[in-house]
């Protein structure tokens, strides 16, 4: 892998890992334009861990909240307090239930991982769900709810919308965005929320991925490119997406999947 491919797939990551395009999905199309046949997962790990960073350093109030409220959790079942819950208190429990749904299906959907992450044309179809379900819950939304106002069913369903995204061409940030919009929430912290979310999800993801490309050979020059790039094309996107969310204006990116999903089906049928 040369640093130039290294760079364009940090950008990539960075770039899709926010915007509501399927990260997994464009990583699958370039690398399959570039020819990167070989197994490329501790590439995918230390581009998953530029983005993550960037998550920390962009939500880091809120991930001060979430530790926070995890360790009160720990206090209050040893102590056996039964005093209402804060909010910090809260954000943990409402992220925990998200959670296991996300989990429950990744395991399940990790057990296909070749098949699904082999075919540029599986891609393709996917992109256009994620266009479908992006276009619907922009159209749709008319909630204001925020983490006062949620239950747990709200962050289960949430949850299941981001376990689905394991498929490659299936946005994280898209699926979870349109779930809590589906739910009412607020696009402020439907924003928020979906990101707060994906905490557990990519470092989960970062530690199965972990675990399979120990022994694996990559040159240190062109991992060390695509997570500084990552990382910082991450948090610029971070930004923008913000910026796009508080506008209503997802339809744009519904838009950019469906031509970019039937570019790969026909790419795919062609070669």
């Amino acid at each position: 892998m040369s640093l130039f491919q290294a760079f364009i797939l940090g950008l990539l990551q960075g770039a899709t890992e926010f915007l509501p395009v399927s990260s997994s999905g464009h990583l699958v199309i370039f690398q399959t334009i570039f020819g990167l046949t070989q197994d490329n997962l501790l590439f995918d790990v230390t581009l998953h861990l530029g983005t993550l960073l960037a998550v920390f350093i962009y939500f880091r109030n809120e991930v001060i909240e979430l530790i926070s409220g995890c360790i009160k959790i720990v206090v209050r079942v040893v102590s056996r307090k039964r005093k209402k819950l804060d909010q910090d208190e809260k954000l943990a429990l409402l992220v925990i239930v998200g959670s296991i749904p996300t989990g429950i299906i990744g395991l399940i959907l990790n057990n296909y991982t070749d098949t699904l992450f082999s075919s540029i044309t599986l891609v393709g179809f996917m992109l256009l769900i994620t266009a479908a379900v992006l276009y619907l819950s922009e159209r749709y939304n008319t909630g204001d709810r925020v983490l006062r106002d949620m239950t747990a069913s709200d962050a289960f369903v949430i949850g299941t919308f981001q376990g689905i995204a394991v498929m490659p061409g299936i946005s994280r940030s898209g699926f979870t965005l349109s779930g809590s919009l589906f739910r009412g929430l607020k696009r402020e912290w439907a924003f928020k929320f979906s990101f707060v979310l994906s905490i557990p999800a990519i470092l989960g993801a970062l530690l199965l991925e972990a675990k399979d490309a120990i022994g694996a050979n990559l040159a240190i020059a062109p991992m060390a490119v695509g997570m500084a790039t990552s990382f910082i094309s991450g948090l610029i996107f971070l930004y923008v997406l913000n910026s796009v969310v508080k506008r209503g204006k997802l339809s744009y990116f519904s838009i950019y999947c469906l031509i970019v999903g039937l570019g790969a089906i026909l790419y795919g049928y062609i070669f």
